[in-house]
């Protein structure tokens, strides 16, 4: 067996995954653990033709912005990357990546940088998935995120950013998972949590005996959680218990209730999403006379804000089951200058009849591979203003090239928004006018 190789390395950077980077005999290599302006001893963990991965074995020289993880599972669990890293800091990083990225992928400057938005960065994720695995070898059940290698399932006993009810739950939930005779056909737990309401959903590929119902019911009871069952794709999902419970949660800057299904996407941070909500309204700036259209628009996370402030709103999504769930919620809040439509944008859509209406504003929000489709028949002439959060700044940077270089469009204004402390997930936020 080979001797491990270990480097003496100085770090310059953070990679777009939260590792640190350096530099040896001219090949780049990421070093998991490490920060910027460190010096290291790493391990070196896998050669490539281009890079090489390692692993912080010493820290030298520490980072001023080096902190104590406050949970005893980073390094090994895969659910975050940086807290090792000071949240401040952390946002800050995020904003270089973001700048990165404009130069590098849309050769594009905001005239002015926004000052990032943070909010509370323990205990804030509402949405998750967690993995199960029965490991015969510790004799029980394992529930929680991959290890940071993807092979296994991270040994958790709490987690320090999942809503509290769940993540502090985290070895009670394993231990119900050990005792069920189902355990070995249950791969994977989902967490949803409302305003009032958090629920598990166990997914399971075979019925579960009426022993293994009757203990979930009790777990759920027992710590006021409500549980779902999913015996096949995402249309199978069901109360087990209570029998019919409620999930929804407010905006309150809007003066809405926004209700939802266990596996529908909502924004992971509900702190966060309010203060996007409000920053996206004060750049896109609707005027009571204004027509906006809100693309990818989900279950009317923006539609509704908009509406309030708003002539009329146009939201389009791709998935149906959301729109009819925006359309539920528009008649509950008393909402009635909204339409919606299900339609592919990533197809062609100009000659449907919301495309080929007037529009003064633009407000998009789409998934990681972001909205270059759309920019082939939107934005027309009459919008002036366009506001797109994004989930991928690499997408956000090579879609805002095309706003400015082929639609006229300046890119006024962009920032960052920690929705996902202690990852390196970059959530950003631009605005573009003619």
């Amino acid at each position: 067996m080979k001797a491990p190789i270990t480097l003496e390395l100085d770090i310059t950077g953070l990679s777009h995954d939260g590792r640190g980077v350096a530099r040896h005999d001219g090949k780049a290599v990421f070093v998991r653990g490490a920060l910027a302006g460190e010096k290291v001893l790493a391990r070196l963990v896998q050669r490539h033709r281009h890079y090489d991965d390692a692993q912080v074995e010493q820290v030298l020289s520490a980072s001023p912005d080096r902190v104590d993880p406050r949970c005893p599972h980073f390094g090994v669990c895969g659910g975050c990357a940086l807290q090792h890293l000071a949240p401040e800091a952390q946002i800050a990083a995020k904003q270089r990546v973001l700048a990165e990225n404009f130069e590098r992928i849309g050769h594009v400057e905001p005239k002015r940088w926004l000052a990032p938005l943070t909010s509370a960065v323990w205990g804030y994720r509402r949405k998750g998935r967690l993995s199960v695995k029965f490991v015969d070898k510790k004799g029980k059940a394992l529930v929680g995120f991959r290890e940071d290698n993807g092979r296994y399932v991270a040994d958790l006993t709490r987690c320090e950013v999942l809503a509290p009810a769940v993540g502090e739950r985290i070895e009670a939930l394993a231990a119900l998972v050990g005792t069920l005779s189902g355990v070995r056909e249950i791969p994977q737990i989902e967490i949803a949590a409302g305003d009032d309401t958090t629920a598990l959903i166990f997914r399971h590929l075979q019925p579960l005996t009426d022993a293994d119902r009757a203990a979930l019911i009790a777990f759920g009871r027992t710590h006021d959680l409500a549980i779902y069952l999913q015996p096949g794709g995402n249309d199978s999902v069901h109360p087990l218990w209570p029998e019919a419970p409620r999930l929804a949660f407010r905006i309150d800057s809007a003066d809405v209730e926004l209700e939802f299904r266990p596996l529908d996407f909502i924004q992971v941070n509900s702190a966060m999403n309010e203060a996007m909500i409000a920053h996206a309204l004060a750049l896109l700036d609707p005027q009571p006379g204004d027509r906006v259209l809100d693309l990818f628009c989900g279950l009317g996370n923006f539609t509704f804000p908009l509406a309030r402030r708003s002539a009329h709103v146009v939201g389009v999504e791709g998935e149906h089951g959301l729109v009819e769930r925006a359309k539920q919620n528009a008649a509950r809040n008393g909402i009635a200058n909204v339409e919606y439509h299900v339609a592919n944008l990533l197809d062609d859509q100009r000659d449907t009849p919301w495309a080929r209406q007037r529009y003064d504003k633009i407000l998009l929000d789409p998934p990681r591979s972001g909205a270059q489709a759309v920019f082939d028949y939107l934005p027309k002439k009459d919008t002036d203003r366009i506001v797109y959060v994004s989930c991928h700044p690499a997408s956000l940077a090579r879609d805002a090239g095309i706003l400015v270089d082929k639609h006229g469009f300046k890119l006024r204004a962009a920032g960052v928004m920690d929705m996902f402390p202690h990852t390196a997930h970059v959530e950003s936020i631009a605005l573009f006018e003619r």
